[in-house]
């Protein structure tokens, strides 16, 4: 699934081939999303794209009339191509900009999403009840102890809640709390203030080096087919369950919380 390093490298990627351009035309070739494409996205067709932005996994295009939403679900990417470039079977949206490049949504599994939105696309209940972004001013210690006062629940479960923070992800969840030396089981409420402060300096760190080597998962926006990232190859705990812990040799060890692969060194995290 892609996770907001994914999505930020996405929208990097992608932006200067469309930010300030026209629309010539929309094509939805199946509006069958995890919400049905809806048929005022036509609105965009002549609208100059002025602003791309992200909030927590969703980026956001602004025009005049409106905003285009996109959510890349489990298995989408974006692709810039020109228009000529013959369709996949899950393309499922293309957006042609006048110069003859297309943005193209692809979604095999089509738990994504394109909506387009009047108003404050910040007051959308998509976006409003959004905890603040991880990289941001408003995700600070305080904040995050605020949060997990009196949960029982695992601290890795409450960092994964979006309602606390956006954007960390199983991998960087496992990443990150392996960095602040806190056991993913332990429950939020008991985690010490100074420990806290270690996660959100762990969780800003992770994902700002994965931003900066392109994810885990796609780098290159300009084929059809995209390039595997290099985060993964310095991942020190997350899917490397039986091999030794990078800091101490102990064997890293796999658990699942909430449906989800859990990774972590018994010796380093207490």
């Amino acid at each position: 699934m892609p996770e907001l390093p994914e999505v930020e490298t996405t929208l990097r990627g992608v932006s200067p081939h469309v930010l300030g351009k026209r629309v010539r035309e929309v094509i939805v070739r199946d509006k069958r999303m995890r919400w049905p494409i809806p048929d005022t996205i036509h609105e965009m067709e002549g609208c100059v794209i002025e602003s791309g932005t992200r909030r927590a996994k969703y980026m956001l295009f602004g025009t005049k009339k409106g905003t285009l939403l996109l959510h890349l679900g489990m298995s989408g990417n974006l692709r810039v191509l020109p228009a000529d470039t013959p369709f996949k079977k899950h393309d499922h949206l293309a957006i042609t900009m006048d110069g003859g490049k297309q943005l193209r949504l692809h979604d095999p599994r089509r738990f994504g999403a394109a909506l387009w939105i009047h108003g404050d696309v910040m007051e959308h209940p998509l976006l409003k009840e959004l905890g603040p972004e991880p990289l941001g001013d408003e995700f600070t210690t305080e904040h995050l102890q605020s949060d997990c006062k009196g949960k029982t629940a695992a601290i890795k479960q409450v960092i994964m809640d979006a309602h606390v923070v956006v954007g960390v992800g199983n991998i960087y969840a496992s990443e990150a709390l392996f960095m602040a030396g806190i056991n993913p089981r332990q429950a939020a409420g008991k985690v010490a203030k100074v420990k806290l402060a270690k996660l959100v300096q762990a969780i800003r760190k992770v994902l700002a080096a994965s931003i900066e080597m392109g994810g885990t998962t796609l780098r290159d926006f300009l084929n059809e087919s995209g390039e595997p990232g290099y985060f993964k190859q310095t991942l020190r705990v997350y899917d490397r369950a039986g091999e030794p812990c990078r800091v101490c040799k102990t064997e890293i060890k796999r658990i699942v919380q909430g449906q989800r692969s859990t990774f972590f060194c018994p010796t380093c995290q207490k």
